[in-house]
């Protein structure tokens, strides 16, 4: 089956990230023209977690399989709460919903991932067909499991050099040599709203604690020189090796909080800015809740001569949502929707499993 030219086709793309903002839900438009697809974001919205979800899905990491078991379907059931709720608010009728799921454990080395959202509970909630577990098939294949958004920059974002997201994780896809790669670059916002929430922030708005703070040398020292970051890609991150390198390391009270963001924000340029010029990227597109980090834009922009673009509002917010829906379009219609040159994995795949409501 492929998919017709010249039609709309409809689909609700829903992320949650890391850095537990909350869950992002867009509803997307795709249409084929010429063999390219086109989109637009009709509607979008962003559900916070309550503060007793944010609580349970922060500690899954250290659950038992029980707990993890009951999370898996309740959250399923949240996923399709608010998925119900935004079609009935928003009147939009999607052909299908894809949903990411949320991330608790990653460590493709070990041949395993897994990203709660029980597809089942989704689709009987919501009362429509569920594209999820993107993830597993790359895995099965050798591959990351991740980066998957490549192929959505590829199809959507084709005239930019490169697309810098800026969530929990910052992550890049380049084309390179006519293929397209992509890997996490360093933690982002799960750091960063981890610190500030030692002073009783969600985050730090717009960088403006971080501006006032003074580089630890020894801390960016540290950091810069962590293993991952000579690895050659593919690569990812995950949630152990926080726990495993940088939490012990900016945690304690030696140092005044507001310097260890003015450092992991300067560890996090160091390294971005490390990538564009290892890959010589000229341009690049810049999403994801970071981008409203104005210090740390700034301060890019001043270590790079990379021309730094931040497009719209919608499309800050809610890419990984909407390039999630075309992986779901894609899955539908049993077109590729994995990159092998971005993950690693034996070949290009077709990811997700499909869950239709009961009629």
């Amino acid at each position: 089956m492929k998919p017709e030219e010249d039609k709309i086709y409809k689909v609700s793309g829903i992320m949650s990230g890391t850095s537990l903002d909350g869950m992002d839900l867009a509803a997307c438009n795709f249409i084929l023209r010429n063999g390219k697809w086109e989109f637009s974001i009709e509607h979008a919205i962003t559900y916070a977690y309550t503060p007793g979800w944010k609580t349970r899905l922060q500690k899954l990491i250290y659950a038992e399989a029980k707990e993890i078991a009951l999370a898996h379907f309740d959250f399923g059931k949240l996923c399709g709460e608010f998925a119900k709720r935004f079609h009935t608010e928003t009147g939009f009728d999607p052909l299908l919903i894809a949903s990411h799921g949320h991330t608790v454990f990653h460590d493709p080395e070990k041949g395993y991932t897994l990203q709660i959202g029980n597809g089942a509970c989704i689709a009987t909630t919501s009362g429509k067909p569920v594209v999820c577990d993107f993830r597993a098939t790359d895995i099965s294949l050798g591959g990351q499991g991740a980066p998957l958004v490549p192929i959505g920059d590829q199809l959507l974002f084709h005239q930019f050099d490169a697309c810098l997201n800026l969530g929990g994780f910052s992550n890049i896809s380049v084309s390179r040599n006519g293929k397209r790669i992509a890997f996490d670059i360093c933690p982002v916002n799960t750091v960063l709203n981890k610190l500030a929430a030692v002073l009783g922030e969600t985050f730090d708005n717009k960088g403006d604690i971080a501006r006032y703070g003074e580089i630890i040398p020894s801390m960016l020292e540290y950091l810069n020189n962590l293993p991952f970051y000579a690895q050659s890609p593919p690569k990812s991150l995950g949630a152990e090796w926080l726990e495993l390198y940088v939490y012990p390391v900016i945690s304690g009270d030696q140092y005044p909080v507001k310097d260890k963001l003015r450092t992991f924000t300067e560890h996090i340029i160091s390294q971005i800015t490390r990538v564009i010029s290892e890959y010589e990227i000229t341009n690049m597109l810049v999403t994801g809740g970071g981008a409203h980090n104005i210090f740390l834009l700034e301060n890019l922009r001043k270590s790079t001569n990379c021309d730094i673009i931040v497009p719209d509002a919608k499309t800050i917010e809610f890419k990984e949502a909407l390039v999630f829906a075309l992986l779901g379009l894609l899955r539908w219609f049993e077109q590729p929707n994995c990159l092998a040159s971005a993950t690693g994995a034996s070949h290009d795949s077709i990811g997700g499993a499909v869950y239709l409501p009961v009629k």
